[in-house]
């Protein structure tokens, strides 16, 4: 097993009303995206561990985002920030905390499971609920490819979705 981990350390404040910690899979290295993610111009991709153990410190301090539907990215609706992420076997895993008191519909729906305005089918994991990376800054082996080779990325952020949504359906997001 590879483990490659970074995190802020926040100091602790029981019983903080806006802090609600997660954690969850963000994306999975080495692996074939299921389905193109937004911006990559129909092309499934790969993300290098390379690459991702590279970047791994740009998540740090980075914001949690969602759209009401749960259906895409909102960069301009924060609900969380990302305080730790590391690399276990081939999942990008992160931890962090929701803005429970600014936010309490998200926490709801991820503590219950709930998909807000949907009928797609609940699947395993328990929850439907994924994330899915926002990245600048993407380098590509080569854009001939029928799936994009990612070398480099910055992260910038990252967002709750459906997990039918997401590139990477083995996603997952849960309150710790």
């Amino acid at each position: 097993m590879n483990l490659e981990s970074m995190a802020i350390e926040l100091p602790a404040f029981h019983g903080h009303p806006n802090r609600e910690p997660f954690r969850g899979v963000l994306t999975l290295v080495d692996t074939p995206s299921d389905k193109p993610p937004a911006g990559s111009r129909g092309h499934r991709v790969i993300l290098t561990r390379v690459a991702a153990e590279r970047a791994l410190p740009s998540l740090l301090g980075m914001a949690l985002d969602y759209s009401p539907m749960l259906d895409r990215h909102d960069v301009r609706r924060k609900v969380g920030v990302i305080t730790s992420a590391e690399i276990v076997g081939r999942a990008i895993e992160l931890s962090g905390y929701l803005f429970a008191k600014d936010f309490p519909e998200i926490v709801e729906q991820i503590e219950k499971g709930v998909i807000h305005a949907s009928t797609a089918p609940r699947r395993r994991p328990a929850s439907p609920l994924g994330m899915s990376y926002e990245i600048s800054d993407a380098s590509v082996s080569d854009v001939r490819d029928k799936i994009w080779t990612l070398t480099r990325v910055t992260f910038t952020g990252a967002a709750i979705l459906r997990r039918d949504k997401a590139a990477y359906r083995e996603t997952w997001i849960e309150l710790e």
